[in-house]
């Protein structure tokens, strides 16, 4: 038994109590992005058939609604008590893929229902996974986060495999009626976990923060009040939160450039939409398999070693150097290789690094500003980048356009290292007794 509890603590990082927490996170994780990852190549050639040239007004438009649904989630996290904000935003979700899966079923995939899925499933993917996380950051201190986040990651990348797979397996059979139910139930599989988290919280309460003893967090069963955009405010009020902001802005960017080049490519060299949904399945099945391995092995090891700036600024600096190359050899395997790299990158160490940024905070900021910035912000980046990706196509020489992205992971680079610093200055606060106002820790 002594040989086992070592051999776990050395390869998964994790003390015994944890294991049944760290096992429901993975399962939470998987069944989430196993529910996306079964729709989203069919949102990949959703969005190729309606234009490769009309892609950024898809962008435009799911801006706009994660604009109009961010007051009414900021709402209902005000609202509902913090334990179960999990369970009714992700029952909500569920209950639109079921609704979708009826359209299809009855009036088939025509164009305007196919545009409303791609920009409905991309303003779900944001918004669900936010949620998902906030939950884990508001259970786990951040030291735990520090060793254990990699792990339930790996469950995000082992869901990222199994959803395109099951969904190229079942397709023939059930339809993509059948696929949207599917990817429902996993959801509900997402909320269990997520009441498990919670009731695992209840019973094994943090000892102490730092050098100070703890109660048992009561306030879980509490709402957090506020105003349905009071995220947005203390995102404007906080420098800390601003750089976080401006971190997201140059990630949505470059994965904006990269992934109007990637529908510019597939466009020019798959001719029919089979071969392209196979061909973004391959893609996600490669990029999961990849950052799986990377979470395993290496996620944690770098953060308990080197600390969150190394999850951070690591591929920032990487593509800086892949748009360098594009620059001078815009190959489609090149094109390829940086691709892969920046989505293993995000899904391996820089997500996991930004979740950790959020344990040292309180728990409207972990629930409300995280969200709008994970939403809103993204996807404002997103529609911004992608009108600056077009209007660089038409004016600059093809060579030149990786030169503005390189240039945009300068500042993503420096954004890394601007807040990494300060969360190192706020994890060092936990070390120290709680002050009365919590919000001025980090402005």
């Amino acid at each position: 038994m002594k040989r086992f509890r070592s051999l776990h603590t050395l390869l998964l990082r994790a003390d015994s109590h944890e294991l049944p927490a760290v096992l429901s996170g993975f399962l939470m994780l998987f069944s989430l992005f196993a529910s996306y990852f079964m729709l989203r190549p069919v949102r990949e050639a959703m969005g190729i058939a309606g234009g490769v040239d009309q892609l950024q007004w898809l962008f435009t438009g799911t801006f706009v609604v994660t604009l109009a649904a961010t007051p009414a989630i900021g709402w209902a996290v005000s609202k509902i008590r913090r334990r179960y904000i999990c369970h009714c935003i992700l029952g909500f979700f569920a209950s639109n893929i079921i609704a979708f899966g009826i359209a299809f079923a009855v009036t088939g995939d025509t164009p305007w229902l196919a545009r409303g899925f791609f920009i409905w499933l991309s303003v779900f993917n944001l918004a669900a996974i936010s949620i998902a996380w906030s939950v884990l950051a508001d259970i786990f201190s951040a030291e735990q986060a520090r060793r254990l986040f990699a792990l339930m990651a790996a469950g995000a990348s082992l869901g990222g495999l199994a959803g395109p797979l099951a969904g190229a397996l079942l397709v023939t059979r059930i339809g993509n009626e059948g696929l949207l139910m599917l990817a429902a139930i996993l959801l509900l599989v997402t909320i269990l976990c997520s009441e498990f988290l919670q009731r695992w919280r209840d019973r094994s309460p943090l000892a102490k923060i730092g050098n100070v003893s703890v109660k048992p967090d009561g306030s879980r069963d509490s709402r957090l009040g506020g105003s349905a955009l009071a995220g947005a405010a203390d995102v404007v009020r906080s420098p800390f939160l601003l750089g976080v902001a401006l971190f997201v802005v140059m990630l949505a960017s470059v994965n904006t450039f990269l992934y109007l080049e990637q529908a510019r490519l597939v466009a020019e060299r798959f001719s029919s939409r089979t071969e392209q949904t196979q061909f973004f399945a391959t893609l996600d099945t490669v990029v999961q398999l990849l950052s799986l391995l990377t979470q395993f092995f290496l996620t944690a090891r770098i953060a308990t070693s080197f600390g969150v700036r190394a999850l951070l600024v690591s591929l920032p600096l990487a593509m800086v150097a892949g748009f360098l190359l594009l620059s001078m050899s815009p190959l489609f395997g090149l094109f390829i290789v940086v691709l892969v790299l920046r989505r293993v990158g995000e899904y391996a160490l820089v997500r996991p690094g930004r979740e950790m940024l959020f344990t040292v905070l309180p728990p409207h900021i972990k629930y409300k500003a995280k969200n709008f910035i994970d939403t809103v912000v993204y996807r404002g980046a997103d529609a911004v980048s992608a009108w600056l990706k077009s209007l660089a196509d038409m004016m600059l020489v093809p060579a030149a356009v990786p030169l503005l992205g390189a240039g945009i992971a300068v500042v993503w680079a420096a954004s890394a290292i601007s807040i990494s610093r300060t969360y190192r200055r706020l994890d060092a606060l936990d070390d120290r007794p709680p002050v009365p106002s919590p919000m001025e820790r980090f402005r």
